[in-house]
C-alpha cells in the first residue's frame, strides 16, 4: 500500500491517485489489508487460486484488497473488498477499480473474510454497499467460526441463501465444500485451493520424484551402454580370431602351394 503525506492544515494527499474535474480518488484508504494472520492466509489463498483458475480468461480480473470507487464525483463511496472478480474486463494494471473508466462494469464477486475487529455494524455496511452497487455474489467466510454466508443476486437485490454444505458459484463455478475442518474451495476444474506453500511442496515432491525417476533411467541407460559396449568388445573379439584364424588358413594354403611348387606334396 501507498505511504500517505499529511500537508498540515490541509488534506491527505496520496501517491497514485486519480484525479478528474478536481476530486482525487486515492488508491489507499490507509487501512490495513487484514487484521491478522488467519485472515490474511485466507485472502491470499482465494485471491491466488481464483487468479490462477482465471488465467488463461483474458476478460476476468481477479483483484484483491483494492479500493473500488462505483460512483462519478464520489470519493467516499468506495470499498475495498478482501477479493472481487470481474468478468467482461481486461488484465491490466490498476492503482484503483473505478467502475466508469471500465465502462461501467461492476465487480460481479466479492469476498469478505471476518476477522475479530470486524463488528456487525460494518458488515451490515459492505452488505448494504454490495446490494446498491451491483454485486452478483458476496461471500462472507469466518476462519474461526468457520462460518461461511452466501448471498446472491436475485433481482434487484442480494438474498442471504440457506446453510448448506456444498454450493457452486453460479458466475465462478468455483465449489464451496463445508466440513469439520472448516472450508473447502475447489477450481472450476475440480483442483483443489491450495497455499502457495503447499504448491511449492506438492512441486517439490513432483520434482525429487522426476529427479528419482530419472537417476534410475540414467543408471538403466549407463547399465545397457555397458552392456552395448561389452557386447562390441566381445564381437571385437570373435572378429580378430576370425581374422587370425583367417590369417592362419592363408599361411597354410601358401605353405601348402610352396611345397606343392617344391614337389614335396
Amino acid at each position: 500500500m501507498s505511504t500517505a503525506t499529511v500537508i498540515p492544515g490541509s488534506y491527505t494527499v496520496i501517491p497514485g491517485s486519480y484525479v478528474e474535474d478536481g476530486i482525487e480518488y486515492p488508491q489507499d484508504d490507509g487501512l490495513p489489508m487484514a487484521d491478522n494472520s488467519p485472515q490474511f492466509d485466507w485472502i491470499q489463498l482465494i485471491h491466488q487460486n481464483l487468479t490462477s483458475a482465471f488465467i488463461d480468461s483474458p476478460n476476468v480480473v481477479v483483484i484483491g484488497n483494492m479500493l473500488w470507487y462505483p460512483v462519478r464525483g464520489e470519493n467516499k463511496t468506495r470499498r475495498a473488498p478482501d477479493v472481487m472478480v470481474v468478468f467482461g474486463r481486461p488484465k491490466v494494471d490498476r492503482g484503483s477499480y473505478i467502475q466508469w473508466l471500465e465502462d461501467g462494469v461492476a465487480p460481479q464477486v466479492a469476498f469478505e473474510i471476518m476477522s475479530p475487529c470486524n463488528t456487525p455494524a460494518e458488515m451490515k455496511r459492505k452488505l448494504a454497499f454490495y446490494d446498491r452497487h451491483g454485486v452478483e455474489e458476496y461471500y462472507i467466510y469466518d476462519p474461526e467460526s468457520f462460518e461461511l454466508s452466501i448471498w446472491l443476486r436475485d433481482g434487484e437485490h442480494l438474498q442471504e441463501q440457506p446453510p448448506t454444505l456444498e454450493f457452486i458459484s453460479p458466475k465462478m463455478q468455483v465449489r464451496f465444500e463445508n466440513t469439520d475442518l472448516g472450508l473447502k474451495l475447489y477450481r472450476p476444474d475440480g483442483k483443489a485451493f491450495t497455499t502457495r506453500v503447499d504448491a511449492d511442496r506438492e512441486l517439490m515432491v513432483k520434482e525429487q520424484a522426476r529427479a528419482t525417476e530419472e537417476r534410475k533411467r540414467i543408471a538403466e541407460e549407463r547399465k545397457r551402454v555397458s552392456a552395448e559396449q561389452k557386447r562390441i568388445a566381445a564381437e571385437r573379439d570373435r572378429e580378430a580370431v576370425r581374422q587370425q584364424l583367417t590369417d592362419a588358413q592363408a599361411e597354410i594354403e601358401a605353405l601348402r602351394q610352396k611345397l606343392q611348387q617344391a614337389g614335396l606334396q
